[in-house]
C-alpha cells in the first residue's frame, strides 16, 4: 500500500493567514485602547467641568506663535505631566491658571519668563531654556516672552520653541523705544561713546548696549506683551541653574509680598554712571514722598547718612537674573525716577546699566522687606557664579552641583556683605524651603525675610 505524502500548502497561503492574524490582533487592540480613550476624556471632563476648565484648553500646541497665542487668562500648561500636590500651591489672588490632573491642581500665578536674545544667540538661549526647565518649570509650566529688537528667524522659532514646556511668544521691540529719543544730542552721545571705547570700558563704545539698558529700565513692563502679567523671571541667554528649585519663587513673591528678587550682588564700574547718583539725589529732594521711610538705603550708602548726603558706593543687584514684581515698575514712584533719568540723556551721554537703575530704584522706593535674596538658587552668568553652601542640605542632598568654592558671594567684589548688613543678618542664610517649613509649624506667621 502506498502512503501518500501530505499536500504541501503554498507559501502565498501561509503569508497570506499569518498577515491576517497580525491584523486582527491589532484591531483588537487598538479598540481597546479607543474604550480607555473614551474613559479617560469622560473622567476629564467631570473634573475639568466642576472648575470651568474645558478639556481643549487643557492642552495648546507647544509650537504657538503670536498669532495663535491664548488670550490673556488662558495660558494654560500644555502637558498634565509632572505634576505636584494641590496642597503644595496656594491659590492666586491676581487671576493665576489652573491644571488638573487626577484630581491634583497646580496653581500658576500670574507670570512669565522673559528673555531678550538675539536671533544669533539660539544656542546660548537654548542653554538657559534647557537649565531652566530642567530645574524648575518642567513642573509649572509658566509661558515664555522672547523679545528681540529685530524680526525672530524661523530657525530660532523652531530651535526653541518645543524646548519649553509652557507657551512660547515671540515679539519685536518697537523702534521708538531701541533708538535714542530727541532729546538726546546725537553727536554728544556718540563723542562719548568714542572716549569711553578708547579708556577700554566695558561696552564703552556701544550704543546696542545703551539701548538695552534704557529698554529694561522703563519699556520692557510696558510691552503689549507684558500687560496680562504680575511678575517676571529675567532670563539671559548662556546662564545655568545649578540647584533643583522646588518651590514656585512667584508665588512666595506674592505670598510674602515681596517686590523684587535677586541672587547675586556687586560693584558697578564708577566710570559708566558718573552722574547717576547726583541725578538720583535731585529726584529724591523734588519728590521726598517717594522715598520709603523704610527703605534699604544702607545697602547702597555706606555711611549711613541720608540720600543728599551720602555718596552711592556703586553696589546693585544683578539684572541679569531677576524676578520682579510689575506693579513695582508700573508704579508712579517708578515711573516719574525713570522719566527723570531718561530726560538727563545719562543713559547715553554715559553708560547707565539696568541693574543700578533697578537696584537704586528698589532701595529707595520699597520698602526692604520687600526686597528678596534668593540665596537658594545656584545661578551662573558669566563670569560670577553664586552657589549655595551649607554642604549637607545643598550638596550631599543632591539638590545643587555647583562648586561653593566659587561663590561670589565670598569675592571683595561682591556686596552680599552690605545686603545683610543693611538686613541686619550675618549669620547663615536660610532657603526658601527652609522659610517654609518653618511658618508650617510656627504657631504665629512671622514675616519672611532674606
Amino acid at each position: 500500500m502506498r502512503i501518500l505524502a501530505p499536500r504541501k500548502v503554498p507559501r502565498c497561503l501561509s503569508a497570506f493567514f499569518i498577515v491576517f492574524c497580525l491584523i486582527f490582533a491589532l484591531a483588537a487592540i487598538l479598540h481597546a485602547l479607543h474604550r480607555i480613550e473614551i474613559v479617560d476624556h469622560a473622567y476629564l471632563d467631570r473634573v475639568t467641568s466642576s472648575i470651568g476648565i474645558s478639556d481643549s484648553s487643557l492642552y495648546t500646541d507647544s509650537g504657538a506663535t503670536d498669532a495663535d497665542a491664548a488670550p490673556s487668562g488662558k495660558n494654560i500648561p500644555q502637558t498634565v505631566s509632572d505634576v505636584t500636590p494641590a496642597d503644595s500651591f496656594s491659590s492666586s489672588s491676581s487671576g493665576g491658571q489652573v491644571l488638573v490632573d487626577n484630581n491634583i491642581e497646580i496653581r500658576r500665578e500670574n507670570a512669565t519668563f522673559v528673555m531678550l536674545v538675539r536671533n544669533s544667540e539660539v544656542h546660548n538661549a537654548r542653554t538657559s531654556i534647557r537649565y531652566v526647565e530642567d530645574r524648575f518649570n518642567k513642573n509649572y509650566h509658566y509661558p515664555w516672552l522672547f523679545l528681540n529688537d529685530r524680526p525672530f528667524s524661523a530657525d530660532f522659532i523652531r530651535m526653541t520653541k518645543n524646548l519649553v514646556s509652557g507657551e512660547p511668544t515671540y515679539a519685536q521691540i518697537p523702534r521708538e523705544v531701541w533708538s535714542m529719543p530727541e532729546w538726546v544730542d546725537r553727536q554728544k552721545a556718540r563723542e562719548r561713546m568714542r572716549e569711553m571705547a578708547a579708556k577700554n570700558i566695558l561696552y564703552g563704545g556701544s550704543e546696542s548696549y545703551r539701548h538695552m539698558c534704557r529698554f529694561f529700565s522703563g519699556f520692557m513692563y510696558r510691552m503689549e506683551e507684558m500687560q496680562k502679567y504680575d511678575y517676571y523671571w529675567r532670563v539671559e541667554p548662556d546662564t545655568q541653574l545649578y540647584c533643583d528649585i522646588d518651590y514656585d519663587p512667584f508665588t512666595f513673591m506674592r505670598e510674602n509680598k515681596k517686590k523684587y528678587g535677586f541672587v547675586i550682588s556687586l560693584k558697578e564700574f564708577a566710570s559708566t554712571i558718573e552722574t547717576l547718583w547726583p541725578t538720583v539725589q535731585n529726584f529724591s529732594i523734588a519728590h521726598p514722598e517717594y522715598i520709603h521711610p523704610n527703605n534699604a538705603l544702607e545697602f547702597i550708602v555706606d555711611d549711613k547718612r541720608n540720600i543728599t548726603e551720602g555718596g552711592y558706593n556703586l553696589c546693585h543687584f544683578w539684572s541679569n537674573f531677576e524676578i520682579a514684581a510689575m506693579d513695582f515698575w508700573r508704579s508712579p514712584a517708578y515711573t516719574e525716577l525713570f522719566e527723570a533719568l531718561d530726560r538727563s540723556g545719562g543713559f547715553f551721554y554715559e553708560r547707565w546699566g539696568d541693574a543700578p537703575v533697578h537696584s537704586v530704584a528698589a532701595s529707595l522706593l520699597l520698602d526692604k522687606e520687600e526686597i528678596h535674596w534668593f540665596y537658594d538658587v545656584g545661578y551662573r552668568h558669566h563670569p560670577f557664579t553664586h552657589c549655595p553652601e551649607p554642604r549637607k542640605e545643598y550638596h550631599e542632598s543632591g539638590k545643587c552641583y555647583c562648586n561653593p568654592t566659587q561663590n561670589f558671594d565670598r569675592n571683595a567684589y561682591s556686596c552680599t556683605r552690605q545686603y545683610r548688613r543693611m538686613r541686619g543678618d550675618l549669620g547663615v542664610q536660610k532657603s526658601v524651603s527652609q522659610l517654609l517649613e518653618d511658618r508650617k509649624h510656627a504657631k504665629a506667621v512671622p514675616a519672611l525675610s532674606i
